[in-house]
């Protein structure tokens, strides 16, 4: 329905990204609540990785807190980028 309304993208969550893709695969698919391992899941109740949330067919990713609320914003978005083999 939103692909036929010229919608260009959902956010999405990882559990929804298959279904979504399936039925509008062109789409751009926004998924928040990406965490990478070992960070804290905040209030976020369906938590993925960067890696998973790519693998399942996320286009872009929304991982907020666990850069601006790191003690190293910059580093920690850097580490992120590596992890995922964005130069």
């Amino acid at each position: 329905m939103a692909a036929r309304a010229g919608v260009e993208g959902l956010v999405c969550s990882a559990a929804d990204l298959a279904d979504v893709g399936e039925a509008a695969p062109g789409l751009v698919r926004v998924t928040p609540g990406v965490r990478p391992r070992g960070v804290d899941r905040g209030d976020q109740r369906r938590v993925v990785t960067p890696e998973e949330a790519l693998s399942a067919g996320a286009d872009l990713l929304v991982i907020g807190r666990p850069i601006t609320r790191a003690d190293d914003p910059v580093a920690a978005a850097a580490a992120i980028a590596e992890s995922l083999g964005v130069n």
